[in-house]
């Protein structure tokens, strides 16, 4: 459970902007959404490595 002080005098809208950072640092919601779905292992390590692959044309790290 997520749990955010408020401090004396402090304003509802900062509070609530530091509870968002607090959720959106656990990740929950990313999880959620890759367990809707099932993807294979090879399917996945072909996504990573077609991704390592634009990074490094992208980059130009290869050399």
């Amino acid at each position: 459970m997520l749990v955010v002080q408020v401090k004396e005098g402090e304003n509802i809208e900062r509070a609530l902007k530091r509870y968002k950072n607090k959720f959106n640092r656990t990740k929950i919601v990313r999880q959620l959404r890759d367990r809707k779905q099932y993807i294979k292992p090879t399917v996945a390590n072909r996504k990573t490595k077609l991704k390592a692959v634009y990074i490094q044309a992208k980059y130009g790290l290869d050399s």
